[in-house]
């Protein structure tokens, strides 16, 4: 069973490591970007390794169970 969690989005995108920062899967953005940095980061179903990747409304980003939807 995965955990939704949907985040509004206040402008144009987000940071991948600032997105999982705020939505609580780490304590900072240094710790996000390891998260990134070890692989087990999907956007769109696709492995994400750019720390800093843009993140718009209408992505879906993953880490384990855990599934992040974006939207305006």
């Amino acid at each position: 069973m995965s955990q939704q969690i949907s985040f509004a989005l206040e402008g144009e995108y987000i940071e991948l490591n600032q997105l999982l920062k705020v939505a609580g899967l780490c304590d900072s953005g240094g710790a996000g970007k390891m998260i990134v940095a070890s692989g087990d980061v999907r956007v769109d179903g696709q492995q994400e390794l750019r720390k800093t990747a843009k993140i718009r409304a209408g992505q879906r980003v993953q880490l384990g169970d855990i599934v992040i939807t974006v939207h305006a």
